[in-house]
């Protein structure tokens, strides 16, 4: 009897020895939660901005008066390119120095250097990377600095980059111009070097091409465009108004021609794509209105 219930009490114990180490198991299971992957920005925030040129007796619209709303009106889209017109280098120094997140490639028109407007790309230099880059002249000669050539008055540039997103690991094309405002055959000629030389890279890479092109898509030079399987981003996703005007002569006009265009291949989709008419009491950042495009890569 004694033995008996020795091992009922021996059975007792290691039963309430059981039920302890499975109730402290119990009490100390670590739940694991995982954390998603963050997903990879792919968007490509992308600018056309004719700046106005930085030396001009514009009154109160010159540059010092205007400088702070260029630098808001960029900031505040958090470009990946801005694609700059008539911008001095002074005035492209004074943008970096506001917002130092970017560096730029480009060269002064009248020398190749320094002097002169530029047609200078911004680019957001955490992410990009410049694979190549160059600056031709509109002209018989295109190597040549400051060179000219059919009917144009004023020096007219290309400047373009190769770039490798390091978020994507996409490589991809950027041109950007500012075509004649007076000369026709000189816009027409432009564009077909500007075909050229997209051609010359012999590529199924994705291209954008942004600039003041100084007319209407009703012109042949924006044919010439076009007809190389480069469409305007901003009628992709807008109809067409009669208010689409981008020249707004600092006065907020709207009615003219879009001559301010964000031109893409078919390697890229278009999410959005606007024309900001920011504006302080009626004062503007420059005589024409920036072009603003969210672009993606296809899949």
């Amino acid at each position: 009897m004694i033995k008996l219930k020795n091992l009922m009490n021996q059975i007792s114990v290691l039963l309430f020895l059981y039920t302890l180490v499975n109730f402290t198991a119990c009490s100390t299971q670590t739940t694991v939660v995982k954390q998603e992957e963050p997903k990879i920005e792919q968007n490509l925030n992308v600018m056309t901005f004719n700046i106005r040129y930085g030396n001009a007796d514009d009154g109160d619209d010159s540059w010092q008066y205007r400088k702070n709303m260029v630098f808001e009106v960029i900031q505040s889209f958090n470009p990946d390119f801005v694609g700059t017109q008539e911008g001095l280098e002074f005035q492209i120094k004074e943008i970096i120095d506001q917002l130092p997140d970017y560096a730029y490639i480009g060269v002064g028109r009248d020398n190749g250097k320094t002097e002169g407007e530029y047609s200078a790309i911004l680019y957001a230099k955490d992410r990009f990377i410049v694979d190549t880059s160059e600056t031709f002249w509109f002209s018989e000669t295109p190597k040549v600095a400051g060179s000219k050539s059919w009917g144009n008055n004023i020096t007219r540039i290309c400047t373009w980059g190769k770039f490798f997103d390091k978020f994507t690991g996409k490589t991809f094309y950027v041109l950007n111009v500012h075509l004649d405002h007076e000369s026709i055959p000189s816009r027409i000629n432009s564009a077909k070097a500007v075909v050229e030389k997209i051609k010359s890279f012999k590529t199924n890479l994705p291209i954008i091409l942004t600039g003041d092109f100084n007319t209407g898509e009703s012109e042949e030079t924006i044919k010439i465009i076009t007809q190389y399987d480069l469409t305007d981003s901003y009628y992709l996703v807008n109809k067409k108004t009669d208010k689409d005007g981008t020249f707004n002569s600092f006065k907020g006009e709207d009615t003219g021609d879009k001559i301010d265009y964000i031109f893409i291949n078919d390697k890229l989709d278009v999410k959005k794509s606007f024309i900001d008419r920011t504006n302080t009491d009626g004062r503007y950042p420059s005589d024409h209105f920036p072009v603003k495009a969210v672009l993606d890569f296809k899949k």
